[in-house]
């Protein structure tokens, strides 16, 4: 298991540069094996050194490309494959080790291809609010055709926080995954909505 600051989810590429002896460790253990390892949100400290709480929902992450580079580190390239759930967290040996089981998302609907649209509309809406330039919007990649695997790229690609982000991870299925997204962006579209209208009266004011 490697424990990090962000969420990784399935269908999206995870790079990492891996520099800490034990996942170090990890990655060339991962190399000699199936190149598979999991992941899962720090919830409260630091993956260095230890001394942190983790959780226990997270994605099964596979190897794509590797490097190990001059001074020990490792510059690794994965994706994630599936959802995972920690059954019971093992002694760090010399890793971080878990027992993990697999945890299928559930299944779409007839309105899950709607909500993926409506989702990335308003996903590119907000980021233009926000000042991505609409020319890196464009060179975006094409979501999965899997309704499931589109949600969680769509929940990587959504300007959240990695606590919406693992929310995302943990919805029971595509349809309410991306309704939360929808809910987050009104959200935060409103609260842009508020400042320009705070805005506009100071300058009428003046």
């Amino acid at each position: 298991m490697f424990p990090l600051g962000s969420v990784a989810l399935p269908g999206v590429a995870l790079p990492l540069q891996v520099f800490e002896p034990r996942y170090r460790a990890l990655v060339m253990t991962c190399l000699t094996e199936d190149r598979l390892f999991g992941s899962v949100l720090i919830d409260r400290g630091s993956e260095v050194g230890g001394d942190d709480r983790r959780g226990d929902s997270g994605s099964l992450i596979r190897i794509l490309q590797s490097e190990e580079l001059p001074d020990g580190r490792w510059a690794v390239v994965g994706v994630g494959i599936e959802r995972l759930r920690v059954v019971e967290w093992l002694p760090d040996d010399p890793f971080p080790r878990c027992i993990a089981e697999a945890w299928p998302d559930g299944k779409p609907t007839d309105l899950t291809a709607e909500l993926v649209v409506r989702t990335l509309d308003a996903t590119f809406g907000l980021m233009v609010r926000l000042g991505v330039d609409r020319g890196d919007l464009s060179s975006q990649p094409e979501l999965d055709p899997d309704p499931s695997i589109a949600s969680f790229q769509l929940a990587a690609l959504s300007p959240l926080g990695p606590l919406d982000r693992l929310q995302a991870l943990t919805a029971t299925d595509p349809d309410s995954r991306l309704r939360f997204l929808l809910a987050s962006i009104e959200e935060q579209l409103a609260t842009l909505d508020a400042i320009d209208a705070l805005s506009g009266d100071g300058d009428t004011a003046q």
